[in-house]
């Protein structure tokens, strides 16, 4: 299941919760407060794996094999 990140509408708190995809924002409460329906907000990711030299998406010049 997907972890979302919501800022409360009432503290500023930003808090994450784990919920299925179809849940909407009014099955969620501030831990902080209590209040209902949050804002969801858009977090972004990190990756645990590092590489400075190599890349999943190919060679830092761009794919050789398209025109």
């Amino acid at each position: 299941m997907p972890i979302y990140e919501y800022r409360c509408r009432k503290c500023g708190e930003i808090f994450e919760k784990i919920q299925k995809p179809n849940e909407g924002v009014e099955s969620v409460a501030c831990p902080f407060c209590g209040e209902w329906e949050p804002e969801k907000i858009l977090s972004g990711f990190s990756s645990l794996r590092r590489s400075e030299s190599t890349s999943p998406c190919g060679s830092p010049g761009g794919s050789k094999g398209f025109s």
